[in-house]
């Protein structure tokens, strides 16, 4: 029991206090309904009964009385329940001295473990009021500040006295809206809201905002009529701060990791990124070498030659242009080559850099330099502008060195797959024939288009291989796949057509040789399709020719046959008759574009896909008139992913009908066929030849018939010496007797007869001699005591090219010499 002064009677303040007037004599002569309600006695029972006969032991009351003070007190009793049992109270006892007329005492009592957590309650509002680490604030239904922990918002541009005040009279309008809505629905709705975030700025300071973490409940009456809403919240501006740098970061890794080998494509995506989550204006600069796949090198003087790349945002208009080339000094900031630098106030006065003044109206400048591996491959500049952006700060600084570092990586594999690409689009165009080519049989021009125009490497090729007599060989293959595996592929191809070539087989046995060929020998040699060789060139390591722990010894060829698909289309075409011989390996067949201007395809019936052995190759001949263009194609012609094979094949008789082939240069003509073709990635690669025939004239050739008889060579050399001397070739005269001399010899004396000479007029003479035999002739070196084994040895040395080729009746050996200058 204790004396109760000041603000202690407000402990009695629980719902429903029992109220009880006991008069001098220590009997009840007042009992309140909230009396009757905790006591459970009637008014009619206990008035004017002694307090006494309430109590659980009558004798308590002596006890009770010795502890009084005077004036107000409090104490504790056991009290009996009207319904049985008893009750602890904890009273108070307030003497009414004649106030009103009125003498005696009033006595306030409420349960004593009510009065106990009233108690707990009031600690408990009173501790959170007091709290530092956390805010708390309690508004009236009006949304006006009833009351607030102040000391937790040590916000500039708040009141001293926040009491009575609306959010609006110091935040600013859009957040004091938004807040207002929220705290309104929750005394609307009695539903609290936990957990939200909202940002506060004040009206006096807009761009040092901050972001709180708040929860409110509504506040209400026991009735539950609205008495206003409470609202606790924390400071969560760092944490906010740190998660928006964890996602910008997140969304940079995943745009620079998916973004194409392009030193371009990379500087783009490190403006979107950036812009505008972490500043208003960004520009990004590469050290030019890059471009070229490069080695970044400063000068003497410490400048390296940089790219504007990429920029964006408010103040771009008053940068340079992209695509300017600068000499900036490096470092960037004087802390190093890989640390920035940070000018959070650029009005702040001091030493500014000149990078940083570049933005009209900015406020603030952050620095980045880009370096992998110890070089400097560009940098980073960002500025923030806009008047509620606050400036940047060390943690900005932080996470635009990780994001630039990132970028380094990406462009130092941009650096070494320019490098590489380069040498392997070197390799490539190497590996194929000039784009243009003139023969006697024809004029070429050809187009080459990659599916993948940044490795620009693949297994499609074409050839113009010229032939003896004035004839040429027209290929055109498809290696499937891409990248050096397949290039690699095509390279080995391409060099066993030539070489079979130059043996001069029909177009069927030669694409039997060659299958063969693929069967007995694996064509890759373990190179990274194009897929693999960015992740390969990214990484220090062996390169292109060995793949880190890449295992060959049990296969040096580094791949499997199995897996190799190549077609491969072969046709001869002879100016002298006329006619074209093709055989195909599972290839689309050649269109031919007529004198008439009408355009057909061969008919033919291809064989399987080289390497899958086992049936033959059949040879299809047809007659190409003068003037004619034959176009040999690969299926990414035809085949782009928008219909079946016929459609594909109409499409292009459109275009050669539409481009003028037999009258337009043959360059305009097979670009004007691929113009059509999407100008994003290719579903295949796209290698087209065309080819406008010529014929030799009737009057450039001679051919005769010869016994078997050695008295026929005198008269072989007289018909040749006429044939030359009608020419105009007289200057070729000795030359050639001698040759026909020794070929219809060997002819006659190895080989019997008929034997068949001809002469063909050219860019060059062919001499031809024929028989009916298969065996082939060997060109030794004679000893001093034989008196033959000279005769093939003279034809070389007195011709510029020879040789010999097998034929349906027997075998031809021919011999051609350069026409003499024309005087």
């Amino acid at each position: 029991m204790h004396s109760a002064k000041g603000d202690d009677g407000c402990s009695f303040a629980v719902h429903d206090t029992a109220v009880a007037v006991v008069d001098r004599g220590g009997a009840l002569v007042g009992w309140t309904p909230a009396a009757e309600a905790v006591l459970g006695h009637r008014a009619a029972d206990v008035c004017g009964r002694p307090v006494a006969d309430l109590l659980a032991d009558p004798g308590q009351l002596t006890d009770v009385l010795a502890r009084r003070t005077p004036g107000v007190w409090e104490g504790e009793a056991t009290v009996r329940h009207g319904a049985g049992g008893e009750v602890a109270v904890r009273f108070r006892v307030v003497p009414l001295d004649g106030a009103c007329g009125t003498t005696g005492y009033l006595v306030l009592g409420a349960p004593r473990d009510r009065i106990a957590r009233w108690h707990q309650d009031h600690a408990l509002a009173a501790g959170l009021f007091q709290q530092d680490r956390f805010g708390l604030a309690v508004f009236d239904t009006g949304l006006r500040l009833v009351r607030a922990n102040t000391p937790v918002l040590p916000y500039t541009g708040l009141p001293q006295d926040l009491r009575g005040h609306r959010l609006g009279d110091f935040l600013r309008a859009e957040d004091a809206s938004a807040l207002d809505e929220r705290l309104r629905r929750v005394i609307d709705t009695g539903e609290p809201l936990l957990g939200f975030t909202t940002p506060v700025r004040t009206l006096e300071d807009p761009r040092s905002g901050v972001v709180l973490q708040a929860s409110a409940f509504r506040l209400q009456e026991s009735d539950g009529r609205a008495l206003g809403v409470a609202v606790t919240f924390v400071d969560v501006t760092a944490e906010h701060r740190t998660q928006e740098r964890i996602a910008v970061l997140h969304r940079a890794t995943a745009a620079l990791g998916s973004s194409p080998l392009s030193a371009q494509a990379t500087s783009d995506e490190l403006v979107a990124t950036l812009l505008p989550a972490i500043a208003d204006t960004i520009v990004v600069d590469v050290a030019e070498p890059v471009f070229t796949g490069g080695e970044p090198v400063s000068d003497r003087r410490e400048r390296l030659a940089l790219r504007r790349t990429a920029a964006g945002g408010e103040g771009a208009d008053a940068l340079r242009p992209v695509g300017t080339v600068l000499t900036e000094a490096v470092p960037a900031s004087p802390a190093g080559p890989t640390r920035g630098a940070l000018v959070p106030e650029l009005d702040a006065g001091g030493e500014v850099p000149d990078w940083a003044t570049a933005v009209p109206g900015a406020r603030s400048a952050l620095s980045a330099p880009m370096c992998a591996r110890s070089t400097l491959l560009g940098r980073v500049l960002l500025w923030r502008s806009a008047p509620g952006r606050p400036p940047f700060e060390q943690g900005d600084l932080d996470l635009l060195e990780e994001i630039a570092s990132r970028a380094a990586l990406a462009l130092d594999n941009v650096r070494r797959y320019t490098r590489e690409h380069l040498a392997a689009v070197s390799l490539q165009r190497s590996l194929l024939p000039p784009a243009t080519a003139d023969t006697a049989a024809v004029r070429t021009a050809s187009v080459y288009l990659p599916a993948d125009p940044i490795g620009g490497v693949s297994g499609d090729w074409y050839d113009v291989i010229p032939l003896s007599s004035a004839r040429v060989a027209l290929v055109v293959g498809d290696v499937v796949g891409h990248g050096l595996r397949a290039t690699a592929a095509m390279a080995r191809l391409r060099t066993a057509v030539r070489t079979l070539a130059d043996l001069d087989p029909d177009p069927d046995e030669l694409l039997t040789h060659l299958d063969d060929l693929v069967l007995q020998l694996p064509l890759g040699i373990g190179l990274p399709d194009a897929a693999e060789g960015p992740a390969a060139v990214g990484v220090p390591g062996p390169g292109l020719l060995e793949l880190p722990g890449e295992d060959r010894s049990a296969d040096p060829g580094g791949g499997d046959p199995d897996s190799f698909a190549a077609t491969c289309l072969y046709a001869v075409y002879d100016p002298v008759s006329g006619g074209c011989s093709m055989a195909s390996a599972g290839h689309p067949p050649p269109a031919v574009v007529g004198p008439g201007g009408e355009v057909t395809f061969v008919p033919m019936n291809p064989g399987p896909p080289l390497g899958v052995g086992g049936l033959p190759f059949e040879k299809t001949v047809v007659d190409v008139g003068p003037g004619s263009v034959l176009a040999l194609y690969t299926d990414g012609l035809i085949e782009r992913g928008e219909g079946d094979v016929d459609e594909g094949m109409d499409r292009l008789r459109e275009r050669l009908l539409r481009a003028d082939a037999l009258h337009r240069p043959l360059h305009d003509v097979a670009r004007e066929i691929v113009a059509g073709l999407p100008p994003t990635r290719l579903p295949d690669d796209v290698t087209l030849l065309v080819a406008r025939a010529r014929r030799v004239p009737p009057e450039d050739t001679a051919t005769w018939g010869l016994a078997a008889d050695p008295a026929v060579v005198g008269r072989a050399r007289e018909l040749v010496s006429r044939q030359l001397a009608a020419w105009g070739l007289e200057l070729l005269g000795f030359t050639t007797e001698l040759v026909v001399s020794e070929l219809v010899t060997n002819a006659i004396r190895h080989a019997g007869g008929p034997v068949s000479l001809r002469l063909i007029r050219t860019d060059v003479l062919t001499c031809e001699v024929s028989d009916p035999s298969s065996t082939q002739p060997r060109m030794r070196r004679a000893r001093d005591t034989d008196e033959g084994g000279r005769g093939l040895y003279l034809v070389a040395q007195l011709t510029t090219r020879w040789g010999s080729r097998y034929t349906r009746q027997g075998k031809t050996i021919w011999a051609e010499q350069a026409l003499p200058p024309v005087l």
